[in-house]
């Protein structure tokens, strides 16, 4: 066949309908009457977890139920970037984890999930921010995760088009770079992570909502959904933003706030930004995806919603900033906004493990650090269902914390937890 036989006719004809006999990537089953495990949340935490349940401890008569399709949610409504710089000893230990287990997930799952680490740069305007830097560094250095202080020259390489002149309204003296950082391709993750499971003999059942529960003994038998009921054993709860929801239909209260935490992305153009760049000055963070389109958010909504859509305000507020940031990207024109619902807890860490439904266990609370935690928050929350009890890194993390007065106050320590 020469190339005048690739009509465009026939090109569309083969886009149209050239899939139809393509093996699914994962099966579509209707959902059995009982299950060892049902994980509620199709997301990225939920996949994982579901993943690691089958292949570390050998339990598949798992139901993973998504009220949506797998990744609608903030896994497919984040800005797809991954590090593990954070202060506290216990959150640097599950968050380098994470990373970790992504350096490595492509080979594990046998699916590209497009990991590029290409550098994350704190950028750091006066000297109070270079003094919390260094003490940010000699924290990471203790904790045994990397990260650095570049002076200003450094960042001028890296960030050419970065305003870094004397009449900038944030002078820039240099950053905080953690070369492992950077990003993934978040629906990568959700698809590689479905399709392992499935293939360890999970059950992804989609389009299936819960409405309730049915318990005895302080303990949930059934799962009332509305594809009907389904019986088990234990449950495991991996839903974010709406995990008050899911506690309130089981009898319980979670110190859980949701808010929407916006983003957006210009036109494609060509590459120009080789690395992801955060501003604590504006509050705005920017990396380019492959497809060249430029990835921006700021901080998150003062107000609480279960809103999935971008405000003008907001948008304004993130174009200017990057625009200060970079003046060069004032000629782009801004293609599609969106948000996620974020789940905030009062000391800016995750809550792991046991709820007070004795066979209920939780995932929840990673606010905006969710999808940099996906495989740790899988592995964690998989093991605190199979044994029972929680990971030792996860011990700090339990719901009885707030109680207690133990925090992790890692927002406070951290600054800005994107």
């Amino acid at each position: 066949m020469t190339w005048k036989d690739y009509s465009l006719g026939s090109l569309l004809r083969g886009a149209a309908g050239g899939n139809r006999h393509w093996r699914q990537a994962w099966r579509s089953p209707e959902p059995k009457s009982h299950y060892d495990v049902v994980i509620i949340g199709g997301g990225g935490h939920g996949l994982a977890t579901a993943y690691y349940l089958a292949k570390t401890y050998g339990i598949t008569n798992v139901a993973l139920i998504e009220k949506g399709w797998i990744g609608g949610g903030n896994t497919g409504r984040n800005t797809t970037n991954v590090r593990s710089d954070y202060m506290f000893p216990e959150s640097a230990a599950v968050y380098d984890l994470a990373l970790s287990l992504y350096e490595g997930l492509a080979r594990d799952i046998n699916f590209n999930i497009m990991l590029s680490q290409r550098g994350w740069l704190t950028l750091i305007h006066n000297q109070h921010q270079m003094e919390a830097a260094q003490h940010k560094a000699n924290w990471l250095a203790c904790n045994g995760v990397d990260g650095e202080i570049i002076d200003v020259h450094s960042v001028q390489r890296m960030l050419p088009l970065l305003n870094t002149g004397p009449g900038a309204r944030y002078p820039v003296l240099g950053a905080f770079l953690q070369k492992r950082g950077g990003t993934i391709r978040h629906d990568a993750v959700a698809w590689g992570f479905a399709r392992a499971a499935d293939r360890l003999g999970v059950d992804i059942v989609q389009n299936c909502e819960v409405l309730g529960f049915e318990q005895s003994g302080g303990r949930i038998t059934s799962v009332t959904t509305s594809r009907g009921r389904i019986g088990c054993r234990k449950i495991g709860v991996a839903v974010a933003g709406h995990s008050s929801m899911i506690a309130d239909m089981a009898g319980f209260r979670l110190p859980v706030t949701s808010r929407c935490l916006q983003a957006m992305v210009s036109e494609p153009i060509k590459p120009i930004l080789d690395h992801v760049v955060i501003s604590p000055g504006t509050g705005v963070y920017i990396n380019q995806t492959q497809k060249g389109e430029l990835v921006m958010g700021g901080v998150l909504d003062l107000y609480q919603s279960y809103g999935q859509r971008g405000t003008f305000p907001t948008i304004e507020k993130v174009v200017t900033s990057a625009v200060e940031m970079f003046p060069a990207f004032a000629q782009a024109r801004l293609m599609r906004h969106w948000a996620g619902i974020v789940d905030i807890v009062p000391d800016s860490s995750p809550i792991i493990g046991q709820t007070p439904v004795a066979n209920m266990f939780i995932n929840c609370g990673w606010g905006t650090g969710g999808f940099k935690a996906i495989p740790a928050g899988g592995m964690l929350l998989a093991h605190s269902l199979a044994k029972e009890a929680p990971h030792p890194l996860a011990e700090k993390f339990g719901l009885d914390r707030f109680r207690s007065n133990r925090l992790v106050d890692e927002g406070a320590a951290a600054g800005i937890a994107h």
